[in-house]
């Protein structure tokens, strides 16, 4: 059964969920995904065992990026017709990679590297197992509507006035916002804000600039459904202030091959593609529940399913 866990990992000594987030995350009240419904309602009908060996319960943790939210519940529903007792808890990245790190998670598919969490991963390396790319080709940057007459961020003072000099950004601590607001001083963009709030107004704000073709300048990251959605471009970088191409890892807890050997290997295992990625955001976002549109992409994608499941006892 998957089901959402809103109380673990400390979540009552002043954490920030990202209840409003749609964008890289949800925009709904205490809900998971844009359409009212937390997406983790499962099948309470399975009555199939976990695999032999494993003890039946896992617990992923996730941000609440669109991206991540439908890797986590893609994967989280494989583990649920196999038979496990599945959680998955939205969390802020931090807590996310400290959760993993001191075991009270059992992993996420959720980790941005080299660059969105490298700090992150550097303090926590040591504490966790990494398991390596689940998706390649990810990318973070800044985004602009095609119809804009520029091409990149060093030309981004000539919309100054016409942008109110901001940056609409996502949720504040996101690596895309901390690289956003290096860009400011790299690129001497003076009086310049980033202007956080969450990933769901972000992608509000672009909607309606797009829908009256103003100017805006977002933070932004493939995959998204918004690529799919609308005519955008990322803004040339040649600073280099964003990096190159990142991937997406897999992490999990220490003891968990030893623990739960078949869920490990899973893990393991699991690797998609960016197309794959944005079929399931895109369904989301056009009003799909999380849960139905991760159940039909895993039902229309049996090979690629199996090949996860290979060697599982």
């Amino acid at each position: 059964m998957l089901k959402l866990n809103w109380k673990r990992l400390g979540l009552a000594s002043g954490l920030s969920l990202s209840l409003l987030a749609a964008g890289c995350g949800a925009d709904n009240d205490g809900a998971v995904n844009e359409n009212g419904n937390t997406g983790n309602e499962g099948n309470t009908d399975n009555n199939a065992a976990a695999p032999a060996g494993d003890e039946g319960e896992i617990e992923l943790v996730y941000v609440e990026w669109d991206s991540e939210i439908a890797s986590t519940h893609v994967i989280g529903k494989v583990f649920e017709d196999l038979g496990y007792d599945v959680t998955l808890t939205p969390i802020d990245n931090a807590i996310m990679w400290q959760s993993v790190a001191n075991g009270e998670a059992d992993g996420m598919v959720a980790a941005w590297l080299p660059a969105t969490h490298g700090d992150l991963h550097e303090e926590y390396e040591d504490q966790l197992v990494d398991l390596g790319e689940n998706l390649t080709g990810a990318k973070i940057g800044l985004v602009v509507p095609e119809y804009m007459d520029i091409d990149s961020i060093a030309d981004l003072e000539t919309y100054g006035d016409e942008l109110n000099n901001t940056i609409t950004a996502i949720e504040p601590g996101a690596g895309v916002v901390q690289a956003a607001e290096n860009a400011v001083e790299d690129y001497g963009l003076d009086g310049w804000d980033v202007q956080t709030s969450s990933s769901g107004a972000m992608a509000t704000a672009l909607g309606e600039a797009v829908s009256n073709e103003q100017p805006i300048v977002v933070t932004g990251w493939t995959p998204h459904w918004k690529f799919a959605e609308y005519d955008l471009k990322y803004l040339e970088d040649p600073e280099g202030t964003f990096g190159e191409a990142e991937i997406i890892a897999t992490m999990v807890r220490e003891g968990l091959e030893e623990d739960m050997p078949n869920a490990y290997r899973i893990l393991d295992q699991f690797n998609w593609s960016t197309e794959d990625m944005e079929e399931v955001m895109l369904e989301i976002q056009q009003g799909a529940s999380t849960e139905e549109a991760a159940a039909n992409w895993v039902e229309a994608n049996e090979d690629k399913v199996n090949e996860w499941l290979e060697g599982v006892e």
